[in-house]
């Protein structure tokens, strides 16, 4: 999924919190999907699957993927000019429907704070 050199144009692709942990833990074909959207975003561009992320703004996305009756989600942020970042990977598990559950909204939420302040220690930027 990663690769220890970026080719030309490519922002890198930057986890946070435990986000690359749990993706690992996502079934193979999952994790494929998602490398490919996430790849897409490093050079500038939107996958298909990826949409809007509800609740924190413009530049926050989520890919969703169907998985054997699962659905697992990936949430990052094309927000800065220099990096991409993972904000969260999760299985979603809501008793509530489609609604994504609140500790779920509230990591991405925290995480994106995280982001935009590892962006400007390292980029210098915000």
């Amino acid at each position: 999924m990663a690769r220890e050199t970026l080719d030309e144009n490519e922002k890198p692709l930057i986890f946070m919190g435990s986000s690359k942990k749990d993706l690992w833990k996502f079934p193979e074909e999952v994790q494929d999907a998602i490398g490919l959207a996430l790849s897409v975003a490093q050079f500038g561009s939107k996958h298909p699957s990826a949409k809007p992320w509800k609740g924190d703004g413009s530049g926050v996305l989520e890919v969703v993927e169907d998985h054997r009756g699962d659905t697992f989600r990936a949430v990052y942020t094309v927000r800065f000019e220099l990096a991409v970042y993972v904000l969260h990977t999760f299985q979603k598990k809501s008793k509530s429907g489609i609604a994504t559950p609140r500790l779920d909204q509230a990591m991405v939420t925290s995480r994106l704070k995280m982001a935009e302040q590892h962006y400007k220690e390292h980029y210098g930027k915000s």
